[in-house]
């Protein structure tokens, strides 16, 4: 897929996968991509991430900087913590390669202007999420 570049901190992610699973979701959910950047990184190097950007002084499993003011046009990067999906995999005992698709996916739905702010919100994108991750059934590892 044009104008989407993955980095990976590991070598086992199959890039490829990701590039299908982002041009499935762009059909499904009827995008286009100006440029998009994947990073699987450190739960280190997120942390540092979200001091410095965010000024927030903890870690999370993902964080999306969206570029773009047209909703269905993308211009963004995601930043995914490999170390946090991990965790969230062991925690929500589901396959590791499917919480990292679950975060490609939660990126993406951010990008396009969903939020998980308030619960009602968090509710919707969950079942999109859902929806889109059984559509999408990609191993990423």
């Amino acid at each position: 897929m044009k104008n989407l570049r993955i980095y990976s901190v590991t070598k086992d992610l199959k890039k490829i996968r990701i590039h299908h699973l982002v041009k499935s979701l762009s059909k499904e959910l009827t995008f286009t991509i100006s440029n998009l950047e994947i990073n699987f990184i450190t739960g280190r190097s997120i942390l540092d991430i979200n001091k410095r950007y965010l000024k927030h002084n903890y870690t999370t499993d993902i964080i999306t900087f969206n570029y773009s003011s047209v909703t269905k046009h993308i211009d963004g990067e995601i930043f995914i913590s490999i170390d946090e999906a991990l965790v969230n995999s062991e925690k929500f005992k589901v396959a590791f390669s499917d919480e990292l698709a679950r975060l490609v996916i939660h990126g993406i739905l951010h990008l396009l202007g969903y939020d998980d702010e308030k619960k009602c919100d968090k509710i919707i994108m969950k079942r999109l999420e859902n929806k889109l991750l059984s559509k999408n059934n990609f191993v990423l590892l």
